[in-house]
């Protein structure tokens, strides 16, 4: 058997007027996150380092972030599954999902089991495949301003 690791970065600003998608689910809160897509950073960290894992790129190369393309507006979840179909073509499989997602507020803990469940679903993976940790930044920096949210992930690839 043949693995790869891979690792993903996403950031987005907070903004008035968006609804809060993380993990796949959407999160009561004041402020959304501004992107091309509905800017669910995990998922796009997640994309981001299935497909450098297997060394095709990123997510802006596979889903370009252009006005009034196909992308604009959708769901995560749908670039999600789509990143999985792409690494399939080289064989790969979803070994194992660590993320961690950095945001003053809300608080996230409470929504990890729905996430996992939500992001195993749309993989077709076991629910203790799929690791999330939340944090803040101690009030640093933009996400301690409250001015965006990161999330950062590792994915081991099986062939």
């Amino acid at each position: 058997m043949k693995f790869r690791i891979g690792f993903g970065y996403d950031v987005h600003q907070l903004t008035e007027g968006r609804d809060l998608w993380i993990g796949g689910i959407k999160i009561e809160h004041t402020l959304g996150l501004l992107g091309h897509s509905d800017a669910d950073v995990l998922i796009h960290a997640i994309c981001d380092a299935i497909l450098g894992a297997a060394n095709m790129r990123d997510i802006g190369y596979h889903f370009p972030p252009k006005k009034g393309n196909e992308f604009e507006n959708i769901d995560s979840k749908i670039l999600l599954r789509k990143t999985i179909d792409i690494v399939a073509t080289k064989g790969y499989t979803i070994g194992n999902i660590d993320a961690t997602v950095c945001a003053e507020r809300p608080k996230l803990n409470p929504h990890i089991p729905q996430m996992q469940q939500t992001l195993a679903e749309v993989m077709n993976i076991d629910p203790d495949a799929v690791s999330i940790k939340a944090t803040t930044s101690e009030k640093l920096g933009f996400t301690g301003r409250e001015e965006g949210i990161s999330a950062y992930a590792v994915v081991l690839l099986e062939k």
